[in-house]
């Protein structure tokens, strides 16, 4: 046959040219699905490396070339869509002559090779793993091709986004002993279809957190690291079908679950298992990296996020009224001026809000103002000026939770405007 110097091949998979034997790697699966206007996630299995060999990097492109003087195909340079970022390389070796690697294809890639299948391009891309040799050898390039399809049922089940978060939408949440957390949910962006299993577990104060293995989905592991990232106190399970509709809301577990006998951080992790998909399948046998096939179902290429709670602010709420636990910033004590009054202090964590009180002196309300949370300052409005008039006040600050319960409080301080 002759040989190849350029090639668009679409359902090859892996191909290598002029390779002994003894130097050939390969992959499973060879060819997958790909949504063609969004992310896609996929698990691969490379089998055949020898000691020698490291995986170095990854890019997506629209043509292939031959790799001579090295092994296999590589992509052509004036194609490329693409390279795997760093952050979402999650490779790593498995048993003795196998690798496995989760391919995450961005959105950016499967937009350029869907504009390139409109230009008349076939409607086919791939990914296209080196491997270098450190003995000084020829490197190994090994394809996947991917084809485009319109996403649904067809593609890998796969997780492509996932964010955790409390029904009182407040990115923390804190609560007293006695009072239960509000409820909680996983927003949940995903292709294909299968079965979402897993289970609800929290991470108690003092207890070592986990790291980014442990918050990886089970299916994003290689077989044999299944089942040993650390487990934490469970709460409960979820078994959700997902038809081929991309969003998903999964509840989270009952609140009243959720520990608060100990004051400090927990943190609610949302753990993934491995779920049979017939699309995300590799056959360890036909790569020679193991025996039978392994499922990926629910795989991801990141780590899942986690969702922090506070038990006690730190602040004993009836004793708050009593200490100067909130420093005022300005106006400072005495007289100011009417014109640039502005009154700051230093926030406050976890305040959901602040509550500017101002008073006579002797101690009628004449004015009250609710601040967000995220603002430690307030501009008062010119009818402020009109009802303190030149008469001695008072102001203090009240930072309060979701609840409206007080977490610290500042000190009364003097203030008199002075006329216009």
């Amino acid at each position: 046959m002759r040989p190849m110097n350029r090639s668009r091949i679409a359902g090859c998979g892996a191909l290598l040219f002029g390779a002994p034997l003894a130097a050939q790697i390969t992959v499973n699966p060879t060819g997958v699905n790909v949504a063609s206007q969004g992310a896609t996630t996929v698990f691969l299995t490379f089998g055949g490396l020898s000691a020698d060999q490291i995986p170095v990097e990854a890019f997506w492109c629209g043509e292939l070339v031959d790799a001579r003087p090295d092994i296999g195909l590589r992509c052509d340079p004036s194609t490329l869509f693409g390279r795997l970022p760093l952050r979402f390389d999650l490779s790593q070796s498995s048993g003795t002559a196998g690798f496995t690697d989760v391919m995450s294809i961005p959105p950016s890639v499967a937009r350029r090779a869907w504009q390139a299948a409109a230009d008349g391009k076939p409607a086919a891309f791939f990914y296209v793993r080196r491997f270098a040799n450190r003995r000084g050898g020829p490197d190994v390039f090994v394809a996947v091709t991917c084809r485009l399809t319109a996403g649904g049922a067809g593609v890998p089940f796969a997780l492509t986004d996932v964010r955790l978060a409390f029904d009182a939408e407040l990115p923390v949440i804190a609560v007293a002993q006695a009072t239960p957390a509000p409820g909680l949910h996983a927003d949940i962006t995903y292709t294909g279809t299968g079965r979402l299993r897993g289970r609800w577990e929290v991470v108690r104060p003092g207890e070592e957190p986990p790291g980014e293995k442990d918050l990886l989905p089970e299916a994003s592991l290689p077989l044999e690291q299944r089942g040993t990232q650390h487990r934490y106190t469970p709460l409960s399970r979820f078994n959700v079908f997902l038809p081929p509709t991309g969003q998903v809301r999964v509840p989270g577990p009952d609140p009243a679950l959720l520990p608060r006998d100990v004051d400090g951080t927990y943190l609610v992790l949302m753990r993934v298992e491995a779920a049979d998909d017939h699309d995300s399948e590799s056959d360890l046998t036909a790569v020679g990296a193991g025996i039978g096939t392994v499922s990926s179902g629910a795989v991801a290429g990141f780590a899942l996020p986690t969702l922090r709670y506070v038990v006690g602010s730190g602040v004993d709420p009836r004793s708050a009224e009593d200490g100067n636990r909130l420093m005022l910033l300005r106006p400072s004590a005495g007289t100011s001026s009417p014109a640039a009054l502005t009154f700051a202090w230093a926030p406050v964590p976890l305040a959901n809000r602040y509550r500017l009180e101002v008073q006579t002196t002797d101690g009628a309300s004449l004015f009250e103002a609710l601040v967000p949370g995220t603002v430690a300052l307030y501009r008062p409005p010119p009818v402020f000026v009109e009802r303190a008039g030149a008469s001695p006040l008072r102001w203090r600050v009240r930072a309060e939770d979701l609840r409206g319960r007080v977490l610290a409080v500042s000190a009364w301080r003097l203030l008199t405007l002075a006329p216009p």
